[in-house]
């Protein structure tokens, strides 16, 4: 691997991993760049999804370790909010971790999964199989251009 391949993949779990906490950041321009300058498709599938995966895990360990006075405070939630955002999380279920890439939703779903303390094996699983069908997806229409 050449030292411009390693940049762009590096850049790429960067984006990845911003992308999946609270900051307003796309992964999906650097990984589509990525593509069509001939990177491989497995490989770039497999940092951006690594990536995305550790950024949301790092929001399920913020919900798991901080204190709901901070949560609230850096989800811009107010209380009612958040009886609302962990009445949706329970009614949806554990299942509803696969749609953790979704912009808006995913980031505060995370950190809810680590409030209401979710097995990290399945919080694990889903996430990961989740955002790596999205990118798939992605990278599939991207090539298919």
């Amino acid at each position: 691997m050449d030292y411009l391949t390693e940049l762009g993949l590096i850049g790429l779990f960067i984006a990845a991993f911003l992308a999946a906490t609270i900051l307003p950041l796309s992964s999906e321009i650097v990984l589509t760049a990525l593509l069509v300058n001939g990177f491989s498709q497995a490989l770039v599938i497999f940092t951006a999804t690594l990536g995305n995966v550790l950024g949301s895990l790092s929001n399920y360990g913020f919900g798991y370790w901080a204190s709901l006075g901070i949560i609230k405070k850096w989800l811009k939630m107010s209380e009612h909010e958040f009886v609302q955002a962990e009445q949706r999380f329970n009614k949806y279920g554990l299942f509803s971790l696969l749609f953790a890439w979704v912009p808006i939703i995913g980031d505060p779903l995370t950190v809810m999964a680590g409030v209401l303390r979710i097995n990290l094996l399945w919080f694990l699983l889903l996430v990961t199989l989740g955002k790596l069908i999205r990118y798939v997806v992605i990278s599939h229409f991207v090539m298919s251009s």
